[in-house]
Formats: structure tokens, C-alpha cells, sequence
């Protein structure tokens, strides 16, 4: 019997001794209490603490938390309602002051976020508010940030979830947003003509002056295509008038090579003014010398007795 109730004993101690080694995880910290004191925090790591004198008071998360308030009714400048819905992005930096500093901080970060909203709110009119959403972001992250010190909290962000105006003034902001798109469209139609219309007019423009150059290409083609025909005509009569050239001194050459006489020489130059005579020329120059035409004509004479 006494065997069972020292191993019952010795059972509860270690059972005692286990339970007060703790280990703190990662992103954690413990806050301890000595007989209801604040101790101290403990961080990550392995810790052991002092049975039925210390305990745990609070187990603190140092990660970023993301907290979405509801809706709160704000009223603005120009005393439209309307309803907003926060998202704020806190992290615990201070686990003691976390810990003794507010009873609930959550609910105390709601409220403080909705009275700040509204004193923000209060001072703008409708479209401002609709239209300054990082201003208003930003006044509030500042504000809830030097209010939340005192609790060991950072306040990181603050974002405006939803803005919700009241429903008459949704439906004639609607109707504002269509007619602005309409006149939009009309705009976008508008130039959308007039470019086509300058698309087609630079289009006459360009095909016409692409004409012009094609016309001015193809006189300045027949222009030199005449001027080369002229070109080989001329160089076609200048190369016969050679030849001709050519042959009367081939004529002339073997005339002399043959040893003609006067005789032969004057039948040739008769020939030569009768081909002249026959030709289309207006005006004949005829030797001055007569006596000379007349010794032509006789040794005409003669020839034409001989080759009877």
C-alpha cells in the first residue's frame, strides 16, 4: 500500500514537473505572472516556470492581423450619409503592454477606427469623399497608429472597403456615369470620322501625287526614248554618209591605181552632173570655164564614136 502511494506521489511530480516546461513557437510570446505580478515575456524558445508561483497570463500572436470592421454610418460635410467598412492591418509589437493595456483590444480598435472615420468624413462633401480614398487611408492609419501606442499595437494599413452613398444618390450618380460614357462615345465617334476622313483625303492626295510622278516618269521616258532615236538616226546617216564618203575615195583611189585618163575622168564628172541635175536641189552651180565643158562634150563625142 505505501509502494502505491509513493508511486502515485512520484507520478504527480513529474507530471507537475512536465507541465511547467513550455515551449514557445515561432511569431509567439508568453506574458508570465509571479503571484499575479507581471513577470515577464517570454520569447521563442524552450522556458520553465516555477510551479503554483508562475503562470501564463497571456499568449500574444506578433504576426500581422487583418481585422473587417462593418459597416458605420458617417455623415459628410454637405450632410449626406452614407456607410463605410474598414479593413485594418495591425501587428502587436509590445505583448506586456498589449497584455495590461486595454481589456479588449479589438473591439477598442473598432471603435476608435469609427470615430475617426467620422471625424475624417465630417470634413469633406460627398464627391471628395468618393474620390480621396488613399487620403482618407492615410489619416486614419496615422491617427489609429499614435493611438493605439499606448496598447503596444503598430497599425500598418488602413483600407476602405466599401463606400456606399444612399441609394438616391447612387442612381443619379449612375445616370451622370451614363451620360458622361455617352458623351464619350459621342466624342470617340466624332474623331473617329474625322481621322477617317483625313485618312481619305491625304489618300486622294497621295495617289494623285503617285500619279503625277507617274506621268512625269513616263514624258521624261518618251523624251529620252525620242532623244535616242534621234540620236541612232543621226548616227545611222552619218555612218552612211561615211560609207558613201568612203566609197567615192575607194572609187577615186582605184581610178588612180588604174591610171585613168582625162578622158575617163571627165565621162565621170559629166555623170556625176547629171545626177546632180536630177536630183531636188533648187539651185546648180555649172563651171565657169566653158572651153573647158566644151573639151568635155568633145571627148564625149569620141567615146561614144569608139564604142560604136
Amino acid at each position: 500500500m505505501g509502494w502505491l502511494i509513493f508511486i502515485i506521489f512520484l507520478a504527480i511530480i513529474l507530471w507537475i514537473l512536465a507541465s511547467c516546461i513550455k515551449i514557445v513557437p515561432q511569431a509567439k510570446a508568453y506574458v508570465i505572472e509571479m503571484l499575479g505580478a507581471y513577470k515577464g515575456t517570454w520569447g521563442t524558445g524552450l522556458h520553465f516556470k516555477v510551479p503554483f508561483f508562475e503562470r501564463i497570463a497571456k499568449k500574444v500572436n506578433l504576426k500581422e492581423q487583418v481585422v473587417d470592421f462593418p459597416p458605420q454610418p458617417v455623415i459628410t460635410k454637405d450632410n449626406v450619409t452614407m456607410r463605410i467598412d474598414t479593413v485594418i492591418f495591425f501587428q502587436i509589437t509590445d505583448p506586456k503592454l498589449f497584455a495590461y493595456g486595454v481589456e479588449n483590444p479589438i473591439m477598442a480598435i473598432e471603435n476608435l477606427s469609427a470615430t475617426t472615420l467620422r471625424n475624417i468624413i465630417g470634413e469633406m462633401e460627398l464627391d471628395e469623399t468618393l474620390t480621396s480614398r488613399e487620403i482618407i487611408n492615410t489619416k486614419m492609419r496615422a491617427a489609429l497608429d499614435i493611438a493605439t501606442d499606448p496598447w503596444g499595437i503598430k497599425v500598418n494599413r488602413v483600407e476602405l472597403k466599401n463606400i456606399m452613398p444612399p441609394a438616391a444618390i447612387q442612381e443619379a450618380m449612375e445616370k451622370q456615369m451614363k451620360a458622361e460614357r455617352e458623351r464619350r462615345e459621342s466624342i470617340l465617334i466624332a474623331e473617329g470620322e474625322k481621322r477617317s476622313t483625313v485618312l481619305v483625303a491625304e489618300g486622294k492626295k497621295e495617289s494623285a501625287i503617285l500619279d503625277a510622278e507617274a506621268n512625269k516618269q513616263a514624258a521624261i521616258l518618251r523624251a529620252e526614248a525620242e532623244k535616242e532615236k534621234r540620236i541612232r538616226e543621226a548616227e545611222g546617216e552619218a555612218e552612211a554618209i561615211l560609207k558613201v564618203q568612203q566609197a567615192n575615195a575607194d572609187g577615186i583611189r582605184m581610178l588612180k591605181e588604174a591610171g585613168a585618163d582625162e578622158a575617163v575622168l571627165t565621162l565621170k564628172s559629166l555623170d556625176a552632173l547629171g545626177r546632180m541635175a536630177e536630183g531636188q536641189a533648187t539651185k546648180i552651180v555649172i563651171p565657169s570655164d566653158l572651153q573647158g565643158m566644151a573639151s568635155l562634150a568633145t571627148t564625149l563625142k569620141e567615146v561614144v564614136s569608139d564604142k560604136k
